[in-house]
């Protein structure tokens, strides 16, 4: 048994905040077994035995619902806007993870970078290459992080080097789902890059990957980009839209989650909501890259359940702080308003549910995996004068969603273990 005492912030089943000014947590073999108000609960504790972490706050580790592991080093690349920033950057840097050395490495590094951050769940794109999906499983395994992944299918606009076959991306993603999903912490997810660098044939295999194993989870691109949207109608002039390009294809689902979706038609947002699909919000990549201006409350009147992502490497930061600065910025722009409490709900609990992980993961119910973080209130004299001054818990939180970044994250812990800690840095 592991007590800890603190600030506890989480989220409950219907969303609203649930805040212990001076907390006890519970953690037994990586569950959470209690949670409650220190005088309600210490009686239940050896004293000796708490872990006190006072003048923080333990919250639930973020989760990323849209990241690239291959891309760490395409981060901050300069000039160029999706379809060039692709060729010019990502392809090449995507080709050297055929070396099963170089995504080992990288995969370490980068759950590492995430778990700095305060991120312990990621939905993850990896390279073409199915040595490069084993990498990062096998290490993810060794952290015991909950991780999804899944092996990019690709078989044209692209270069020779990361093309693979139809049948031989069905093949290998098959394998691939047979030996890691839902092994131990490990899940899988079908990843076709986006439309325009698969062929019809391709997108089918994916659909019947999806019929075969309908637990898995399916990962993609859609409407990031204006250029990258007439392209993909001029591939497939049948479809009425892009959207309907993956839903011929039977790759719309509950557990299907589409990136960006900047330019989306009204008939596409109606179809989203009739089956379930999530949009997966990534505001530093969709600034960087210049995309546009994703549209919050659109999803939300048309009830399409929205998630929120950092897209390393055209994000520009693994902190989920600092994408729900920009993610405010851009609701700014847009007329709209993301107060602080929606912001870190849809960071921990809301994208839990939008990977219907929600039963696992995402808050401190009693039974669910903990994987949490300690949050240091003072990492910067910014943010030391703002926490001093601040009497009020939503002023707090906003300080901390503007301002914070991974100096902000004291600990991250992963099933009760602490993976991370600042002072070893």
């Amino acid at each position: 048994m592991q007590v800890y005492r603190s600030s506890i912030l989480d989220f409950d089943t219907d969303g609203a905040l649930r805040y212990l000014p001076d907390g006890l947590l519970f953690i037994e073999n990586g569950k959470v077994k209690n949670l409650g108000h220190f005088d309600d609960l210490i009686h239940q504790a050896s004293e000796q035995n708490i872990i006190d972490y006072r003048q923080n706050i333990i919250m639930p580790g973020f989760i990323d619902t849209h990241v690239h592991y291959p891309q760490v080093d395409v981060i901050a690349s300069y000039g160029e806007q999706l379809l060039d920033w692709l060729n010019q950057y990502t392809f090449p840097t995507e080709e050297s993870f055929k070396d099963p050395s170089i995504a080992e490495e990288t995969a370490h590094f980068f759950i590492n970078e995430l778990l700095r951050n305060g991120t312990t769940s990621a939905l993850v794109f990896a390279s073409v290459h199915k040595t490069a999906v084993d990498a990062f499983f096998k290490v993810s395994e060794s952290y015991n992080t909950r991780m999804i992944c899944g092996k990019v299918m690709m078989d044209r606009n692209a270069p020779d080097a990361l093309c693979d076959e139809a049948e031989q991306s069905y093949i290998e993603s098959k394998a691939l789902i047979e030996q890691w999903h839902d092994k131990g912490r490990q899940l899988y997810a079908v990843t076709p890059r986006f439309a325009i660098t698969s062929t019809p044939e391709q997108l089918e295999y994916a659909g019947k990957l999806l019929k075969e194993s309908p637990d898995v989870y399916l990962q993609t691109h859609l409407s990031e980009n204006k250029d990258e949207i007439r392209f993909t109608m001029e591939l497939y002039p049948d479809r009425e839209n892009y959207l309907d390009v993956y839903d011929h294809y039977g790759l719309l689902g509950k557990k299907s989650i589409f990136a960006h979706c900047v330019h989306l038609q009204e008939s596409e947002y109606k179809r989203l909501a009739q089956t379930q699909s999530k949009i997966s919000f990534c505001p530093t990549s969709n600034l960087f890259l210049g995309s546009g201006l994703f549209d919050l409350q659109q999803s939300e009147q048309h009830d399409v359940a929205t998630s929120v992502a950092t897209d390393v490497g055209a994000g520009t930061s693994f902190s989920l702080f600092r994408t729900l600065s920009e993610a405010y910025k851009i609701c700014q722009l847009n007329g709209q308003k993301l107060d602080a409490r929606k912001a870190f709900y849809m960071a921990t609990l809301g994208n839990a549910k939008a990977l219907s992980l929600d039963h696992l993961i995402g808050n401190f119910d009693v039974g669910k995996e903990a994987d949490f973080i300690v949050l240091d209130l003072e990492s910067t004299p910014l943010l030391t004068r703002k926490y001093k001054k601040s009497d009020d818990l939503d002023e707090l939180l906003f300080s901390l969603m503007m301002l914070a970044d991974d100096r902000a994250i004291s600990r991250t812990y992963i099933m009760g273990e602490c993976r991370y800690t600042k002072e070893s840095e």
